[in-house]
């Protein structure tokens, strides 16, 4: 099949000659130093992990010119790079490499069909066509957003949809299912199949998609983080902006440190079966509330209007996806609904409860002091004036800032405006 199955079959036999091994087999990660020499490349990649997201949240919390620009960046290189493997695909389809396109042979050694392992395989599989649902939490962010939000959806869906669906069959024409299962990046292993010497621009588009990835997520997070203490659901100071910069300095490092404490988990299958089940539980809710809305409320001004039979399918959809995938890997997915739960104390103690100690206003005003003189950060102004005669008695009382601080003399400590 190719040099990856001629080396298996290479072991294979090594294997059944010398069962017991021999001092000449031994490699430097084998005996007793493996352990050490595995951890060190452990430590190693967390460390280069850890300097990248510290390095980007940098970039970020400088300039918001400088965020997108490398983002356009990254963005171009890994779609050239998806560009050059669908063209190999192509080529080839056209010299008769299809052999594992065929049903036939393309779930020859599959295991039986199991209804919790497919919506189990959707959920992860969603993963990679997600982000363009992040472009909501960056309205503020864009000119127009009327026009340009449903118009960047429309175009982002089915462009990233016909590039990663023509990127996954041009790899099953040089690689087998097994390959695919057993690689730990797959166009890296698609690389060195097929480019040659040249396979080490695969690796280089690996990373630069990686960074891309990295770099939107900080960027639009840490907008739902602010979004959230402005709304007064979060610590006041998140909802901070630098007096020059104007970016969010507060909510980027918040994004950063969170961001830093998953990488204490190697399994990034695991973690994507964590966020892929909170996401798509919260998309459902998101979902949900839209057709309540409507049945409510259908007066109330609706800049962007669908026909409902969309979000009543997506909902049909969603039922099945997190019901069959409870079902299949209940403790993977208990254990990402417990981390969703630890958020309802939280809301307790910082918005439902309003009589809180003095002393913890006191110490709540003071970080937040200390915060705003730290990264030189305020309030950000509201366009229009304050707009608080507009706002009923609930939703004034929505917006209190989360831990309210006790009033302060200092200007850039005020409470900030809805």
């Amino acid at each position: 099949m190719g040099k990856m199955e001629k080396g298996a079959r290479h072991r294979n036999n090594t294997e059944k000659n010398h069962p017991g091994g021999s001092k000449s087999d031994t490699t430097p990660e084998s005996g007793s130093g493996g352990g050490g020499v595995a951890l060190k490349k452990e430590i190693g990649l967390v460390s280069a992990c850890g300097i990248i997201v510290v390095l980007l949240t940098w970039v970020n919390c400088s300039s918001v010119r400088w965020a997108t620009r490398v983002q356009d960046i990254f963005t171009a290189g890994k779609l050239l790079a998806l560009a050059l493997i669908i063209i190999m695909g192509v080529v080839q389809i056209c010299k008769g490499e299809y052999f594992w396109l065929e049903p036939k042979n393309a779930f020859e050694n599959f295991q039986e069909p199991n209804i919790g392992l497919i919506a189990l395989a959707f959920l992860q599989g969603s993963f990679a066509y997600g982000g363009w649902n992040f472009l909501n939490y960056v309205t503020e962010e864009l000119v127009d957003p009327y026009k340009n939000l449903p118009r960047a959806i429309f175009i982002s869906i089915p462009l990233v949809t016909f590039v990663y669906v023509f990127a996954n069959v041009a790899y099953v024409t040089a690689m087998s299912p097994q390959e695919l299962l057993a690689s730990n990046a797959v166009a890296v292993t698609f690389g060195e199949k097929l480019l040659g010497v040249m396979a080490w621009i695969m690796p280089i588009s690996v990373a630069l998609s990686t960074f891309g990835g990295v770099n939107g997520s900080l960027f639009t997070s840490s907008r739902l983080f602010f979004a959230g203490a402005r709304e007064g659901h979060l610590p006041s100071v998140l909802a901070m902006i630098h007096v020059k910069r104007c970016t969010p300095i507060p909510a980027l490092l918040f994004t950063c440190i969170s961001t830093l404490l998953m990488l204490v988990t190697s399994d990034m299958y695991t973690l994507i079966n964590y966020v892929g089940f909170i996401n798509y539980l919260f998309y459902g809710v998101t979902i949900a509330g839209q057709i309540v809305l409507r049945w409510k409320k259908p007066d109330i001004p609706r800049p962007i209007k669908i026909n409902l039979l969309f979000p009543i399918i997506y909902l049909l959809f969603w039922a099945f996806l997190l019901i069959f995938s409870l079902l299949s890997e209940p403790v993977v997915c208990g254990t990402g609904l417990a981390i969703m739960l630890t958020g309802v104390p939280v809301y307790f103690l910082g918005v439902y409860w309003q009589h809180k100690p003095k002393c913890f206003n006191n110490f709540i005003e003071l970080l937040t002091l200390v915060s705003q003189k730290m990264c030189v950060v305020v309030y950000p102004e509201v366009e229009g004036g304050s707009g608080t005669e507009e706002l009923n008695e609930d939703t004034e009382e929505q917006r209190q800032p989360i831990y309210q601080p006790t009033a302060c003399k200092d200007k850039d400590s005020e409470q900030p405006q809805p």
